[in-house]
């Protein structure tokens, strides 16, 4: 079997050294992925080579809701043989060796690199840049070294984590809402309920947008990434217009202001406002009702200031915006191609 959806980018499709063994509903594939043989990816596992390669080597396991990603100027995705990566966990723009275990809401950022026979632990957080060096296992935000492993326990707890994930229960999706022509919505998202999406605005590949009490309002030219999930039982959720809601990002009731990025695997809980012009690191966290002010890199579990929001950083979050909404309008192209 193939991905659910499999997408060209600049004209180059994934390459699949055999059939994966198993593709899971809403999982995907884009661009310049080269993919090993006896594959599994779980439901709603994204990978998207949109800029630089991403390459996977055999027995490569994806759980559900997991991302594989690049940093399309910087950085593709390189990982070995006998990978497994379990559920609601990110590989950005990284380097992985070969038997390694990245359990359970994991974050792996830009430009850090993992070494052979290696168990990252459930919730931790791989920090930009850094080297993992081989045989030991990791936890925390940032990742650091517990305990020497060796090769037995790093397969037997491969195989927990692959037991574990099981067949989570399917989720209908609603009918797809009404948007502007401008709008890109991808084929495999969900979103139910009472949800507006700007002009211009993006909601990737397998996101899951669910207004169950309150509605979900999505401002202008504001990009919502891979896998990340926003479901309402209160007031409701509203993002204001230029922000990014990065990969495997979960949001409750909140505001978020205009011209913000909010990280990848951030949690935004709920009765959370934040200000415009904020960044909230990769893997942070807010408190219920916290207030996060403008102008200010926050971090940490729960959120608190890092820094100011530098010029540097405010033209990194600019591009980011413009490159996803040029991203929409080639998949919504590309979408359209298929049909």
């Amino acid at each position: 079997m193939t991905p659910e959806l499999i997408l060209p980018y600049d004209g180059v499709l994934p390459e699949f050294a055999s059939r994966p063994v198993w593709c899971g509903r809403g999982s995907t594939a884009i661009g310049a992925v080269r993919l090993g043989s006896q594959a599994w990816i779980g439901d709603d596992g994204v990978i998207r080579a949109d800029g630089q390669p991403v390459t996977l080597g055999d027995r490569f396991w994806l759980g559900h809701r997991s991302t594989v990603h690049i940093a399309t100027f910087t950085h593709g995705t390189r990982v070995g043989d006998r990978v497994t990566v379990g559920r609601n966990s990110v590989v950005h723009a990284c380097t992985v060796g070969s038997d390694v275990v990245i359990e359970d809401d994991v974050v792996i950022l830009d430009g850090a690199s993992v070494g052979d026979g290696v168990v990252i632990e459930a919730g931790a957080t791989v920090f930009p840049r850094t080297q993992l060096a081989g045989g030991f296992v990791y936890a925390g935000s940032p990742a650091k070294p517990q305990r020497p492993i060796d090769r037995a326990e790093i397969d037997e707890r491969a195989e927990r984590l692959r037991e574990a994930a099981g067949d989570p229960a399917a989720v209908a999706a609603g009918d797809p809402p009404e948007v502007d022509e401008t709008v890109y919505v991808a084929s495999t998202a969900r979103i139910r309920g009472r949800v507006g999406l700007g002009a211009g605005s993006s909601v990737l590949f397998s996101c899951d947008l669910h207004a169950e009490v309150g509605p979900i309002v999505v401002g202008a030219d504001t990009n919502i990434q891979d896998n990340t999930v926003i479901r309402t039982r209160g007031e409701g959720v509203v993002i204001g217009r230029d922000t990014t809601i990065g990969h495997n990002v979960r949001i409750g009731d909140s505001r978020i202001g205009a011209r913000s990025l909010i990280g990848i695997g951030a949690t935004v809980a709920p009765g959370t406002v934040i200000a415009d012009d904020v960044m909230l690191a990769a893997g942070a966290t807010t408190d219920p009702g916290q207030l996060l002010e403008g102008g200010y890199l926050w971090g940490g579990r729960p959120a608190r200031i890092l820094g100011p929001l530098d010029a540097d950083k405010r033209a990194m979050m600019v591009r980011i915006v413009e490159g996803y909404c040029e991203h929409g309008r080639e998949y919504r192209k590309a979408e359209a191609g298929q049909g």
